[in-house]
């Protein structure tokens, strides 16, 4: 999002200490250590020995325990935690998963509903904390946007002069233009007493959309299957394209490239877009094509 308003990055926390690093065979000597110590009779213990069988067994066991338990303290933070355990994350906070496509159960078979990502809804559990204010905050606007309606991807809020809103909207549908009917919803939502200040006037409209395509040559290094090396190239350029699909956020060549450079890749030739793509406040960059070929490196 843009401008100077920021939340925590939830993606670059690390794990907490309470998260153990498991090892099976740390398990299984430091089980087999206490039992030679309870028993010296099986100091000579080797693999092949029906007493060492059961170790490994305990040693397995014991190692899923602890894996549940390390389950179980990311169940209970926001940053770590998925699915049900994310939503009773998020009902502590009151703030219910968006339906983006509701069920069908005319087809056959029947389509079940669908809603936001875990990450998606991550983000805006803790942003709900902004929406508490009734200051007009940056964060307010941003959050209290969101959740006005399901196709929502991105929204970004400024001010160009005192008492003036504007509020941009960043679809998840195509190109990531707004419709009339997201629009609406978030007009409507940020219009409400409980959310506008008196001595605001906020303008909602959709973010303006830069297109732009990826036209890349890979060279190979001899010897990696070429098509799979040019699908892990065109899955991570799309996932780049995907994440810089945001209200203010730039491509830059550096991006593209470290995308581009997969295992198996010997050199790339970038030849579209040739300069980073700079996007201005209430724009957004979107990926309308992506070209890759593949060509056959030198010895090494």
């Amino acid at each position: 999002m843009a401008g100077a308003f920021t939340v925590v990055n939830l993606s670059q926390l690390a794990a907490p200490d309470a998260v153990e690093t498991l090892d099976f065979e740390s398990i299984l000597s430091a089980m087999v250590a206490d039992l030679v110590a309870r028993a010296p009779e099986f100091s000579a213990l080797v693999e092949s020995d029906p007493a060492y069988k059961v170790m490994e067994v305990c040693a397995y066991r014991e190692l899923l325990v602890r894996q549940r338990a390390n389950d179980a303290v990311r169940a209970v933070m926001v940053a770590f935690a998925k699915g049900s355990d994310l939503d009773q994350i998020g009902a502590n906070f009151n703030v219910a998963r968006l339906l983006v496509t509701p069920a069908d159960p005319t087809t056959i078979p029947p389509t079940p509903a669908v809603y936001e990502s875990d990450d998606e809804y991550r983000a805006r559990i803790p942003l709900s904390l902004e929406g508490y204010t009734t200051a007009g905050s940056e964060g307010s606007y941003v959050y209290h946007g969101l959740s006005a309606h399901g196709s929502i991807k991105d929204v970004a809020a400024v001010s160009p002069s005192p008492g003036q809103v504007t509020v941009y909207v960043l679809s998840r549908d195509g190109d990531g233009t707004a419709s009339s009917e997201i629009l609406s919803a978030v007009t409507a939502d940020l219009n409400s007493d409980r959310v506008r200040p008196m001595t605001d006037l906020v303008t909602v409209q959709s973010a303006s959309i830069v297109n732009y395509t990826i036209t890349a040559e890979l060279v190979l290094y001899p010897g990696p299957d070429a098509s799979v090396v040019q699908a892990a190239a065109q899955a991570a350029l799309q996932q780049y394209a995907d994440d810089v699909h945001r209200i203010g956020y730039d491509v830059s060549l550096s991006g593209l490239y470290q995308a581009l450079h997969q295992p198996g890749v010997q050199r790339v030739n970038l030849t579209d877009p040739v300069a980073n793509i700079s996007v201005s406040e209430g724009q957004a960059a979107y990926c309308a094509g992506i070209t890759l070929t593949v060509a056959s490196g030198t010895d090494v």
